[in-house]
This record gives structure tokens, C-alpha cells and sequence, in this order.
């Protein structure tokens, strides 16, 4: 019966070591996500009154990074994306108009580890891309910006299913982007 009992303990001890460093798998990793890009503009115009563009779209990135795995239970890395916002469009009595916004981003992360669940904080910049129509009238902007953002993760071996809050700030508009995705390690 002791022995038993010790065979129990160790195999405790061991599924818990394993479970404990589970999803800090460091290295390259590579991913896509999906979710829903918000654009929200607010402006008094003496020619066309008060416009509020607040539209949304569905929008995706796809990334790449180096997570550093230092210490087991903490995750630091960092990441590039490429991100397209979608096309966002409102159609009002005076006021048409419409966005399609893509960019670029770079972000340090840092995060904690508990098993296969995990969540992470970024914060980086975004270096966009954007063309604007309003009544048929387009123009052309693009800016590096700050960003930052939360997400949660979920890690079975070397693949992770991550959902994220993104926020970028520019100084025309508020842009966030939510989203559902994979990500590899290798």
C-alpha cells in the first residue's frame, strides 16, 4: 500500500511539473487572426455639421515572433504584424463616406503562464496605411502610431489559440481591433 501511495505522489509531482511549464513554449512562432475592426471619428465641420463616423468591419492580421521564454510562468516577446482593418462605410442622408486602413505593427509582450491558459499585455506602434472617402471626395493618410493591447491564450504543445484587444491611437481617430486566433510555435 505504500508503495502504491508513493507511485500516486510521484505521478502527482510529475503531471504538475508538466502542466505547470506547459505553454511557455519559447521560440519562433508564426499565426492568423480574425475579428472586428472599429473605427470611430468625431469632428464639427463648419460645411457639413457635426460628423460621427463610427463603423466597424471584419478585419484580420497575421504575425510573427520570438517568444524569449526566460523564466517558466513568464512570457516575453516580441511580435510584427500585418493587419488589414477591413472597409468600414456609412451611408447617411448627407454624409457618405468610408475607410480601408492596413498597417504594419511591432509590439513588446509580457505575460504570465498558468498551465496551457495564459494572458499577455503588448504595447508597441503601428505604422498604417489609409484611404478616406467622404461624398466621393478621397484622400490618402498614413502615420506611425502608439498601440497597445490585452489578450488570453490558450497553449497545447506548440499551438496556442489567443483572443486579443487591440487598441491604436491616432491623433485623426480611434481605431480598435478584437479578435480570434492560432498561433505555431516551432
Amino acid at each position: 500500500m505504500k508503495r502504491l501511495i508513493s507511485i500516486i505522489v510521484a505521478a502527482v509531482t510529475v503531471t504538475s511539473a508538466n502542466s505547470a511549464l506547459a505553454g511557455t513554449d519559447s521560440g519562433f512562432y508564426v499565426g492568423g487572426s480574425l475579428g472586428s475592426a472599429k473605427i470611430d471619428y468625431s469632428q464639427d465641420d463648419p460645411s457639413l455639421g457635426d460628423i460621427d463616423f463610427d463603423e466597424d468591419d471584419t478585419g484580420y492580421k497575421v504575425f510573427g515572433g520570438y517568444n524569449f521564454g526566460i523564466i517558466p510562468l513568464i512570457d516575453v516577446a516580441v511580435e510584427g504584424a500585418y493587419v488589414n482593418f477591413g472597409e468600414q462605410q456609412t451611408v447617411g442622408p448627407i454624409l457618405t463616406s468610408e475607410s480601408e486602413i492596413t498597417g504594419l505593427s511591432a509590439f513588446g509582450l509580457a505575460g504570465l503562464t498558468f498551465g496551457p491558459f495564459g494572458v499577455f499585455a503588448k504595447a508597441g506602434f503601428l505604422a498604417w496605411d489609409g484611404d478616406f472617402t467622404v461624398n466621393n471626395i478621397g484622400a490618402s493618410d498614413d502615420s506611425t502610431d502608439p498601440a497597445y493591447g490585452i489578450g488570453a491564450k490558450f497553449q497545447l504543445g506548440s499551438l496556442a489559440i489567443r483572443a486579443e484587444y487591440e487598441v491604436f491611437e491616432t491623433d485623426n481617430f480611434d481605431l480598435d481591433f478584437t479578435s480570434v486566433g492560432v498561433a505555431y510555435t516551432f
